[in-house]
C-alpha cells in the first residue's frame, strides 16, 4: 500500500519522504547512544523524541501536498535542532544538524519553487543566528567530557545524514524535470 502512495509522488517528494522515515526510525536510538556513550543524561535525551510525530506527519502531508512536505522536512529539522541545542547546549554539536537542514533546502525544491527555497534558506540561517546568540544555557548540565562525546556523536550523525541525503537525492533534479514535463493525462494525438 505504501508503494502505491509513493508511485504518485514526484522524485523530490519521494526522496524527502524517505529522509523523513530514516530520521524517524533513527530517533529512538539516540537516547540509547547517550546511555551507552555518556552514561548520564538519558532521561534528558528522551526529549529528542518530541519531534518524532512531526517527522511521521511528513509522509502523510506528502500525499496531499508534495510542496508542503518538502518544506516541512527542513522546517521540522530546524526546529528539532533548535530544541536539541537548548537541551544539550551549543558545545554538544547539535547545531551541526542545521547544515543538514540547509542541504535539504538546497536539494528539495524545483526550479519554479526558488522563492520557497530562498525563504527556507533564510529561515534556517536565522535559526542558526538565534541558536548562537539567544538559546541560553542547556536544559541539562553536561560535563566537558560528556560534551566532547556528544560533539563526536553528533558530528558523525550529521556526516552520516548528509551522506545519505546526497546518495538519496542523486539525480532527482533531472528526474523531477522529466516527471513535471510528462502530462498526467496524455492528450490524444496523431501517435496515440
Amino acid at each position: 500500500m505504501m508503494a502505491v502512495a509513493h508511485a504518485k509522488l514526484d522524485p523530490l517528494t519521494t526522496a524527502s519522504v524517505t529522509v523523513a522515515w530514516v530520521i524517524l526510525l533513527n530517533k529512538p536510538f539516540y537516547p540509547l547512544y547517550i546511555w551507552y556513550l555518556v552514561g548520564n543524561g538519558v532521561t534528558a535525551s528522551l526529549g529528542t523524541l518530541a519531534a518524532a510525530p512531526l517527522f511521521l506527519a511528513i509522509p502523510f502531508i506528502a500525499r496531499r501536498s508534495p510542496l508542503s512536505a518538502r518544506i516541512a522536512l527542513p522546517l521540522v529539522g530546524t526546529f528539532d535542532t533548535l530544541f536539541e541545542t537548548k537541551l544539550f547546549g551549543q558545545h554538544s554539536g547539535t547545531e551541526l544538524f542545521l547544515a543538514a537542514c540547509l542541504m535539504l533546502v538546497a536539494v528539495s525544491f524545483r526550479e519554479d519553487e526558488q522563492w520557497w527555497q530562498r525563504g527556507m534558506a533564510v529561515l534556517v540561517f536565522a535559526a542558526f543566528v538565534f541558536s548562537r546568540g539567544f538559546i541560553g544555557a542547556p536544559l541539562h548540565v553536561w560535563t566537558q567530557t560528556d560534551l566532547a562525546i556528544l560533539l563526536n556523536l553528533n558530528a558523525f550523525a550529521v556526516a552520516s545524514l548528509m551522506a545519505f541525503v546526497t546518495l538519496r537525492y542523486a539525480g532527482t533534479s533531472r528526474q523531477s524535470r522529466l516527471y513535471s514535463a510528462v502530462p498526467e493525462h496524455p492528450t490524444p494525438g496523431r501517435y496515440s
